[in-house]
């Protein structure tokens, strides 16, 4: 099968990448030539990308006509998107009638701030997307990340546009069941719905935590605001036990989360490491006692706590979005009360305080996402997923618009109906 992958950046970033890697790096190990459309580099491991993908197609300029170009050079059987927020490329590839799957990561299609909480109380929204957004959140101004001015204007107009197109495609893959509801919550049919968790391949073997007396407390992920990093130092503020706090990643949010720790004396005890290659997380899970997830925005899944199950570490973390999902509370670690600093703290307590019942939970962590989210299974299933794309598709439309190259659709693929 050839699939061409959309997504906005080209390396390492964050999870939306390390799956974009990992499952074309294993579908072209099954034999399936992939390639790739896609926006900025990201500086990081793209040597890696350019490796696993067969063909590269980069974005500049009038991204419609690149969009027919590469669909035509390319000619695949289905196009999985990521990340993409270019409406000329969704509409493009909607016109082009070919398969396509979409891979819902995060809140971006549905909602204007894409992060589905209010900025400035930081509570999580659970509207569809409405006028609401535009009169009762003002949502159509939001921080802009790019150079110029900090603000800007974010089109309700466009966003149906993009809800619109986003309905016409063959099929959405979620991660949870709460990502299932988001999408049902704003019109998307049910029947093209289909849960495939981003399941992280699987931990070295027999690699474990000491669980030693240096009581680690490790985060990993970007540090922006919608993350938490300042409510996990208000939260490490509390605890009583004596611990050191290793934090990984990089993001806007960092300056801001240093100058807070330095604020709350914990400068001696919470280190910001930055980012690091995925080989090197490892040594740090041989020394961690505790893994803090501390996301305030609605986590669609947070692939790091399935990852870091596969080393047996037992996470504490807000009851955020899809979490509970995965994290059940004193089983494989605790799920607190959504910003409560105070349980989060004492949570982080307990396992530091016990490292008998630390351990078990890891275990317990371990068994869990070995029996629920299997590697080799998950990549069947998005096999079986572009099946059905290619399927329904076929069902509806025989030939596509002439495209560039005088390329037209032919399912590879027959899928029983």
């Amino acid at each position: 099968m050839r699939i061409l992958y959309v997504h906005e950046r080209f390396g390492a970033l964050a999870g939306a990448e390390a799956n974009v890697f990992i499952t074309a790096q294993e579908l072209s190990t099954r034999g399936h030539s992939v390639g790739i459309l896609h926006g900025p580099g990201t500086g990081k491991n793209e040597e890696g990308w350019s490796q696993v993908f067969a063909e590269g197609f980069k974005l500049a300029g009038d991204s419609g006509a690149q969009t027919r170009a590469a669909l035509a050079a390319f000619q695949p059987d289905a196009v999985y998107v990521h990340k993409m927020p270019d409406l000329e490329v969704i509409q493009t590839l909607v016109d082009s009638a070919l398969p396509l799957v979409r891979m819902v990561h995060d809140h971006d299609i549905y909602c204007m701030r894409s992060y589905k909480y209010h900025y400035f109380t930081r509570k999580i929204c659970t509207r569809a997307a409405s006028l609401y957004c535009v009169f009762g959140c003002g949502a159509c101004i939001v921080k802009n990340n790019s150079e110029g001015f900090p603000l800007k204007w974010v089109s309700y107009r466009a966003k149906q546009r993009e809800i619109a197109l986003n309905r016409r495609f063959h099929r959405m893959a979620v991660v949870t069941e709460y990502m299932r509801e988001e999408l049902l919550n704003n019109g998307f049919d049910a029947g093209r719905i289909e849960i495939h968790a981003p399941v992280p391949r699987m931990g070295a073997p027999g690699l474990r935590s000491t669980f030693s007396d240096r009581n680690l407390i490790l985060y990993a992920g970007q540090i922006i605001r919608g993350k938490g990093v300042d409510v996990l130092l208000e939260s490490l503020a509390k605890v009583k036990s004596k611990f050191e706090c290793i934090i990984l990643g990089d993001g806007n949010h960092r300056a801001h989360c240093e100058k807070l720790s330095r604020k709350l004396g914990l400068e001696d005890r919470v280190h910001f490491k930055g980012f690091v290659p995925q080989e090197e997380l490892k040594s740090w899970y041989r020394e961690c006692s505790v893994v803090a997830l501390s996301s305030v925005w609605p986590e669609p899944i947070a692939t790091i706590g399935l990852e870091v199950m596969r080393h047996a570490l037992p996470v504490v973390a807000f009851d955020a979005g899809g979490i509970k999902e995965w994290l059940k509370d004193g089983f494989n670690g605790h799920l607190v009360p959504w910003m409560n600093r105070n349980a989060f703290a004492a949570s982080l307590d307990d396992l530091l305080q016990n490292k008998a019942r630390a351990k078990l939970m890891g275990e317990n962590g371990l068994r869990l996402v070995s029996a629920r989210y299997d590697f080799p299974a998950y990549i069947a299933g998005l096999e079986t997923l572009f099946e059905h794309a290619i399927g329904e598709a076929g069902r509806y439309a025989r030939h596509s618009p002439s495209l560039e190259g005088g390329y037209s659709f032919k399912p590879a693929v027959t899928v029983p109906t």
